[in-house]
């Protein structure tokens, strides 16, 4: 019988002390499987996802994933803790909370959410895809699975976020051709798109209430995700359920992204 059982197996999760990176490293511990992942200033809150998710399973890296070099040290260090590597789950990201015209869109800003969005999340494939590819595969001949977390903006694009928006269409194509490229070897390569989801991030913008009102009027269901209705699915996507999808998108938004 299939089940979320990933025990045995090893997962690193970026910005897993706050939002959907922890809702997802609670998740992937209850399925058994052993956790990495990274905070950058939230040491307080990343010691106590460890404590609360077991020392022995957990581990907790201080990372500024940027591109310049983290990430080698966050796939070094799953494989050096635990021995392998089955799941990576990209999740971290900036969204720059301030609308920002094209014209007056400075370069460190576009430089700086590039290098976040999409720069680290190359740096990580790269490295994890060549871990999984030497390691012993899993029950069934899979031999990881990566799951990046993009967003509507990345489908329908946002006004006054093209740094944003661009990074994160990037990231959906990077998963369509990757799911390709990878499918010989065993590695499954999909995509969880969100839209508003309670977090830190999205916090100032939902703490208005005129533009609370214009954002829930953009989701037919009428309200933001809770993080951990997006963890389930990139848990499930990390699991045999999913052993038939790869290069998917799936829309976790409430339905946004059909009404964009």
């Amino acid at each position: 019988m299939i089940s979320l059982d990933l025990s045995n197996q090893v997962a690193l999760i970026t910005g897993g002390s706050r939002g959907i990176g922890a809702a997802c490293v609670r998740m992937f511990r209850g399925a058994g499987a052993r956790v990495v992942f990274n905070y950058l200033k939230r040491s307080d809150a990343a010691a106590m996802m460890v404590e609360s998710c077991g020392e022995e399973s957990t581990c907790a890296v201080q990372a500024d994933l940027n591109g310049g070099g983290a990430e080698k040290v966050l796939v070094e260090t799953a494989v050096e803790r635990f021995g392998r590597l089955d799941a990576l789950v990209v999740n971290h990201g900036i969204w720059p909370p301030q609308n920002q015209p094209i014209d007056q869109m400075s370069d460190e800003q576009w430089r700086s959410t590039v290098d976040i969005n999409l720069h680290s999340p190359f740096a990580l494939i790269r490295r994890t895809v060549a871990q999984m590819k030497r390691q012993t595969p899993l029950p069934g001949g899979t031999k990881g699975h990566i799951v990046l977390v993009s967003s509507t903006a990345g489908q329908r694009g946002e006004a006054f976020h093209c740094d944003y928006a661009a990074t994160k269409g990037a990231l959906i194509s990077m998963v369509k051709g990757l799911s390709t490229e990878l499918a010989r070897d065993g590695i499954y390569v999909n995509c969880v798109a969100p839209g508003w989801v309670t977090t830190d991030m999205s916090a100032p913008a939902l703490a208005q209430p005129e533009t609370k009102k214009t954002i829930l009027s953009t989701i037919p269901l009428g309200r933001p995700a809770w993080p951990e209705e997006i963890a389930a699915p990139i848990l499930f996507l990390c699991t045999a359920h999913a052993g038939f999808i790869t290069g998917e998108v799936f829309n976790v938004n409430g339905g946004a992204v059909l009404v964009g």
